[in-house]
């Protein structure tokens, strides 16, 4: 899979490739440095947990909501925003972000409402992946890795800053620990009694990609024994939606339409997702469940070849990906699918498959092989999330031996020419 955001190039370029789970598996052919994806926890909109999301995903259904004038008006937007014709009534939304089990987590009822929902979304979401792994971590005799990376704390700004008093030195601390992003990695070895390294990652867009490649670096290296890797999105009200502008980001109508001719953007969205990783080797010999091998990740960054800060660098891009094949050893040719970022903006979309087809004719001339697709048009743009979200449905896809569609595709972007390149759009 790749992944380079279209909107936010403070973030690197971050690919990684990912092959089928243990019941494919030869074991005369495992690498040293293949990682094994042992467990997932993730919710997503539409899907409260990985189960649902792949119904969600294998049905071919949006996730996004659509809200109601009366849903809008309860969650306090103006009368005169709503009837402006171009405000879009969609975005991506979790439930119940606001439920957590203070005593299971030990935490007071006031430390909890003092901590931003992405850190504890986080934690529940690992806690919940290391169950699906089969690993209690205080019975486990080795050391478990945290990485991951939250979006930007609106409920701090919205909730929790108007309510305490900001010259007490207590409520300072106590609101500084619950919502710097510095702690959430930590929070969960805390909670969780993690020994290994814990690490929080913050590169925007491609942040849970690279905390994932952070990861499996760490496993190879010798870091630790077991990592926890992913993201988490939640941005408040989630009850809103926005005003399109011609030539930003988001979407006129609230459909991502990635890779079409009627592409005009995204829409945002919340999610969390986990993963769990192991050396294949170690995940073999301890025969845990396997659901995909991670073969190899690289990252990058575009510099300042590109027309601006915000753009889409197709340099970057291809070089990322040409060296995840060559880290991997994987041979283009046998890519059956790439998840792409697909961000449906009229530039993002022609440079990303640009820079996917120079990276696939470094050694291969062949056309129309490889199925592409994005789950953005599913569940919109989970920012931090995204990456963890698009490596789970790979996961899913391998684990069950089949395609699942890219929603809201009916004829190609004029400036992308798929008959010339590795790659076709999975519609059903």
């Amino acid at each position: 899979m790749s992944s380079h955001d279209a909107t936010d190039a403070s973030k690197g370029s971050d690919a990684i490739d990912v092959s089928g789970g243990s019941d494919t598996s030869d074991a005369s052919d495992v690498s040293g440095n293949d990682i094994a994806i042992v467990g997932m926890a993730g919710r997503f909109p539409g899907a409260d947990s990985v189960g649902e999301f792949w119904e969600l995903l294998r049905s071919g259904r949006e996730g996004i909501t659509r809200f109601s004038d009366g849903e809008l008006a309860d969650a306090g937007v103006p009368a005169a925003l709503r009837a402006d014709p171009a405000y879009v009534r969609a975005h991506g939304i979790l439930p119940d972000v606001d439920l957590f089990d203070t005593g299971f987590f030990e935490f007071t009822p006031a430390e909890a409402e003092v901590i931003d929902p992405q850190h504890r979304l986080f934690l529940q979401s690992c806690h919940t992946a290391l169950e699906d792994a089969g690993y209690d971590p205080r019975r486990y005799d080795g050391l478990i890795s945290v990485y991951g990376g939250a979006a930007i704390n609106t409920y701090l700004q919205q909730h929790v800053l108007p309510s305490i008093d900001q010259t007490a030195t207590s409520d300072h601390f106590k609101v500084m620990v619950g919502n710097d992003k510095d702690f959430l990695a930590t929070r969960v070895s805390y909670k969780l009694d993690l020994r290994g390294p814990s690490y929080s990652v913050q590169t925007a867009c491609s942040t849970s990609l690279v905390a994932i490649h952070l990861a499996c670096q760490g496993l190879i290296n010798g870091e630790c024994d077991m990592a926890l890797a992913g993201g988490v999105t939640v941005k408040l009200p989630q009850a809103r939606g926005y005003l399109y502008e011609e030539g930003a980001i988001l979407s006129p109508d609230g459909r991502v339409r990635t890779f079409d001719a009627a592409a005009g953007g995204t829409v945002l969205g919340n999610g969390v997702g986990i993963v769990v990783l192991k050396l294949l080797e170690d995940a073999l010999d301890a025969g845990d469940t396997i659901h995909a091998v991670i073969k190899g990740t690289a990252t990058n960054n575009d510099g300042s070849l590109k027309v601006s800060y915000a753009a889409p660098g197709k340099e970057g891009q291809a070089a990322v990906i040409a060296e995840a094949h060559a880290v991997s050893g994987t041979d283009p040719e046998s890519v059956s699918y790439v998840e792409a970022h697909g961000t449906a903006t009229r530039l993002g979309d022609p440079v990303e498959v640009s820079a996917l087809t120079d990276a696939f004719r470094r050694s291969t001339p062949a056309t129309g092989f490889c199925a592409i697709g994005s789950l953005k048009s599913n569940v919109g743009h989970l920012d931090a999330a995204a990456g963890v979200a698009g490596v789970i449905k790979t996961a899913l896809m391998l684990r069950h031996r089949s395609l699942v569609p890219t929603l809201n595709y009916a004829r190609p972007n004029p400036a992308i020419d798929f008959a010339a390149t590795p790659f076709y759009v999975n519609t059903e």
